[in-house]
């Protein structure tokens, strides 16, 4: 399973198996334990400024920029309470298996032609089948902590990735059909010509809206729904139990954004008149693709659940479906 393009910069280094292995492990961890930290504190900053406030500027000094690692103490410093009714070892599993999938997801993710972990010839089937069992750390937390608004919550984040899988799916399916590989190092090397995202703009728009929406972020957050189910699966949930289900959600918007970038924004190739290094491309078009899901939740008001459903069936798969046909003939075509 590991594709013969594309060999890792620790690789190369390194002559020996376990080290590189290490080296990548301890990589991996760093990344996704610093960058959502960094996204988080956009969201606290990007939503200030869009409701005319500033935001975090006490802790660290400038400007705020500990605030997360502030909030990261008080997290550890809370008392972790289990409800006297719940399962207690399914309620203490399920923010772990919440957060562990997009861990895994981020040694198949390429910052750059020699920088990744490892480089499957099915790295998207990969990554779209792992993504989606971190939905199962909800539904456990949900169910165990024996709370009615808890296990709503849990339902509605369930059928939510139901719906919108399938159009998530599809979205991928067209940038895979156009690069003729599996492999995320080869979309990004298929698209030196053309972005992906300018023939499958469609597309495009449909993956960015369905990774939205699996990440249960606003405008599609019914599953945590405030006003009506307190805070959905989560409710029961405190002190690092908690953290790590906002850090699955960070890290949820940080892999789903590099997924985006390698499938339709040629992932680390950079533009022709900005000729910066591939990881530093890949880095600014994450962080660019959080900022506009950051932006989505100043903007737009919540869905209902009916519409948000109506709206993954009837409208989204729908026009994955036609936009794959068409990529399809276009292929037939062109061959």
């Amino acid at each position: 399973m590991i594709a013969e393009t594309g060999v890792s910069i620790v690789d190369q280094l390194t002559g020996n198996f376990w080290l590189a292995a290490l080296l990548k492990t301890v990589g991996v961890l760093g990344f996704f334990l610093v960058v959502p930290l960094i996204v988080g504190y956009m969201e606290h900053k990007v939503l200030a400024h869009a409701q005319a406030r500033l935001g975090p500027m006490e802790a660290g000094g400038f400007h705020g920029w500990a605030q997360l690692v502030a909030d990261g103490v008080k997290f550890i410093q809370k008392e972790d309470v289990v409800p006297a009714a719940a399962d207690r070892n399914v309620f203490s599993l399920a923010p772990a298996v919440a957060m562990i999938p997009y861990i895994v997801v981020l040694v198949v993710l390429p910052l750059g032609s020699d920088v990744f972990a490892l480089n499957l010839d099915v790295g998207i089937f990969f990554v779209l089948a792992v993504s989606g069992i971190g939905v199962l750390g909800i539904l456990m937390g949900g169910w165990a902590s024996a709370n009615k608004y808890a296990l709503i919550g849990a339902m509605r984040a369930a059928g939510q990735l139901i719906a919108y899988e399938l159009p998530l799916v599809f979205a991928a399916a067209g940038a895979v059909m156009l690069a003729g590989s599996m492999s995320l190092i080869n979309i990004v090397e298929a698209q030196r010509d053309l972005w992906y995202v300018v023939p499958l703009f469609p597309l495009f728009v449909i993956f960015v809206i369905s990774s939205v929406a699996e990440l249960s972020r606003p405008p599609f957050d019914m599953p945590i729904a405030d006003s009506e189910i307190i805070f959905g699966a989560f409710t029961e949930y405190s002190g690092l139990k908690f953290a790590f289900f906002l850090l699955a959600e960070y890290g949820g918007i940080v892999v789903l954004s590099g997924i985006t970038s390698v499938l339709f924004l040629g992932g680390y190739l950079p533009l022709p008149f900005i000729p910066l290094p591939g990881p530093i491309m890949m880095m600014g078009k994450i962080f660019a693709l959080s900022f506009l899901v950051i932006w989505l939740r100043a903007t737009f008001p919540r869905l209902r659940e009916d519409q948000l459903q109506r709206f993954a069936w009837v409208s989204l798969l729908e026009i994955a479906l036609l936009w794959i046909l068409v990529v399809a003939f276009a292929k037939v075509a062109m061959n």
